[in-house]
């Protein structure tokens, strides 16, 4: 069996982040969502991965490498532009060849791995297997339909009327056959070519497709409330170490201090990370708080956050909620005259208390 995984889409509901970033590197407990599934992908005993890379190609092979650091064999695969799912399995045809696969959405997180879903489709064998979980909005996923003995008879992508409140999540596994659905596709209204079509096609082509109903936790982190929220579940399971320098500090629960890092005069309350070579000085630092390396925060509060490389928080009194990009700094605005001073890249997103 081998692994194609996605990592070409722009992340457009991450902006203005994704403008310098790729979405699938985006860090949640400062790791980038892409290693986590490459993780899962490895432990299921999966070593060959095709990696479908875009305009984002370079940052993603600097990231990953040759596959090696995950135990994997790592190809790259180019997708000129994001034509659809199933545009993703037209080009990796020559790679897959007739083995077996599992296609895994570069951006996605399911808790628990995908051990026991690989093992079953080894054992059954079906055309495809489909991972299924319960949405409160399956009009932005594409969403599947079952009959009374709870095998599929329908999918669509993205309904405009969804027949049922059961979400594609984004992790599949097929046989070689998925190859001959693929070839007879034509592009959707979308404009791509839809794995659910691909999949539909084989259901009436009388071939086996199976779904699996997600009993744990799986998150699409394409936009900031599930990146946070996602980063708050795996800083549930933090272990607590301190390889940095703490001094004058109070630290409270799950916190992990990365190597380099200093904390003084402050009160970290976990789960929280502070990464490698950051200075968290006269401040706090709240639950479910991510603060990745060479970051400064000084006399200031933050929780429920997430902080990237390099970032710089200066004598603000609260913030929560929050993903901070790369390099940024972010300081109090002047009391006088009382306004608020803001350069935001396109796309941002700002929430201000009068």
């Amino acid at each position: 069996m081998k692994a194609l995984v996605l990592a070409g889409g722009s992340g457009t509901r991450l902006r203005p982040i994704t403008h310098t970033r790729a979405k699938q590197l985006v860090p949640v407990a400062n790791k980038p969502v892409l290693f986590y599934g490459l993780e899962s992908i490895a432990s299921a005993g999966v070593r060959d991965v095709g990696i479908v890379v875009g305009d984002t190609h370079a940052e993603i092979e600097a990231a990953v490498g040759d596959g090696s650091a995950f135990g994997l064999r790592v190809t790259y695969l180019r997708q000129e532009a994001p034509l659809g799912l199933a545009h993703a399995v037209l080009i990796a045809r020559d790679y897959l060849g007739d083995d077996d696969f599992v296609m895994y959405l570069g951006d996605n997180f399911i808790v628990g791995g995908i051990d026991g879903l690989v093992e079953r489709f080894r054992s059954r064998r079906p055309s495809a297997q489909i991972l299924l979980t319960r949405v409160s909005d399956p009009s932005q996923f594409g969403v599947a339909e079952l009959d009374g003995q709870g095998r599929v008879v329908g999918l669509e992508e993205k309904p405009r009327t969804p027949k049922s409140d059961l979400a594609l999540a984004g992790v599949y596994l097929f046989g070689p056959e998925i190859h001959e659905a693929v070839a007879e596709l034509k592009p959707s209204w979308r404009g791509e070519l839809e794995i659910t079509d691909a999949i539909q096609w084989l259901i009436e082509s009388g071939r086996a497709v199976e779904p699996t109903l997600i009993s744990g936790y799986w998150k699409d982190t394409g936009n900031v409330a599930d990146m946070l929220e996602v980063n708050r579940l795996v800083l549930e399971s933090l272990e607590t170490r301190s390889d940095g320098d703490v001094h004058d500090s109070e630290l409270i629960g799950r916190v992990a201090v990365e190597p380099g890092a200093t904390v003084r005069r402050s009160r970290v309350v976990g789960p929280a990370v502070i990464g490698a070579g950051t200075l968290i000085s006269d401040s706090y630092i709240g639950p479910f708080t991510s603060i990745a390396g060479d970051c400064r925060i000084t006399g200031s509060e933050i929780e429920y956050s997430i902080v990237l490389a390099r970032a710089s928080i200066d004598g603000v009194r609260r913030i929560e909620a929050s993903l901070i990009g790369h390099d940024v700094e972010v300081t109090p605005a002047p009391n006088t005259p009382r306004a608020h001073r803001l350069v935001l890249g396109d796309h941002s997103k700002v929430q201000i208390s009068s």
